[in-house]
């Protein structure tokens, strides 16, 4: 796809074995598929909007659309960057990094998620070292934050590994449960302190204005 009108289809973040990369239409139908395949096991749920509990063919459906809508509302002032990971040339996941008034607030968000068959090999661990060396060396962040249940012992995990620390508690309502949040903070020492893992970006610079970065 020719990124001119839309240079975010040009930024590449890769690391030793993945690249990050805005899906077009063929890899947002990987990425649709691999959803409906499952990112958890059905009896757990790992995220506060529980968008995995419906059927796999909606479930796809719905990844899709979500993905088209960050392109469509993205502004500088409120993004979204959904990034399909490939790993050997298939995609098996999707890694977010969003932020409101980032001009202002130095200051973004991570979220991501892995199909099943490709958890527990340490790639949820390096899709978001990629994802924080675009924030921190290539937008110039002050800060991170991030989140998971508390049961989540792998996101938590790979937090821990990352250098992100405790910020608090929060609750919320999940399949009509109170569940708890541990939230997360990583500042740009700790990012330094921590990080492992190369990371070679491509295409960023006509992408600056878009993210409302310095």
């Amino acid at each position: 796809m020719d990124p001119h009108c839309w240079p975010l289809y040009g930024l590449r973040l890769r690391t030793p074995r993945l690249e990050l990369r805005l899906p077009d239409i063929p890899l947002l139908d990987e990425l649709a598929a691999v959803a409906a395949d499952g990112v958890h096991d059905p009896a757990e749920m790992p995220f506060s909007v529980p968008w995995t509990d419906s059927p796999p063919e909606e479930r796809g459906r719905s990844s899709f659309q979500h993905l088209l809508g960050t392109i469509a509302e993205w502004r500088p002032e409120k993004w979204a960057l959904s990034l399909a990971v490939l790993h050997e040339g298939a995609v098996i996941g999707r890694q977010d990094l969003f932020a409101t008034e980032f001009a202002v607030t130095r200051e973004a968000e991570t979220g991501s998620w892995l199909g099943t068959a490709h958890q527990g090999k340490g790639l949820g661990t390096e899709m978001r070292a990629a994802v924080t060396h675009l924030a921190f060396e290539g937008l110039g962040a002050l800060s991170l934050t991030s989140g998971a249940m508390v049961e989540n012992g792998r996101s938590l995990g790979v937090s821990r590994r990352l250098g992100y620390r405790p910020d608090g508690l929060s609750v919320v309502a999940v399949r009509g449960e109170a569940r708890t949040i541990q939230r997360l903070r990583l500042d740009r020492a700790a990012w330094e302190e921590h990080r492992t893992t190369s990371v070679e970006m491509a295409g960023l610079e006509p992408c600056r204005a878009l993210f409302g970065a310095p």
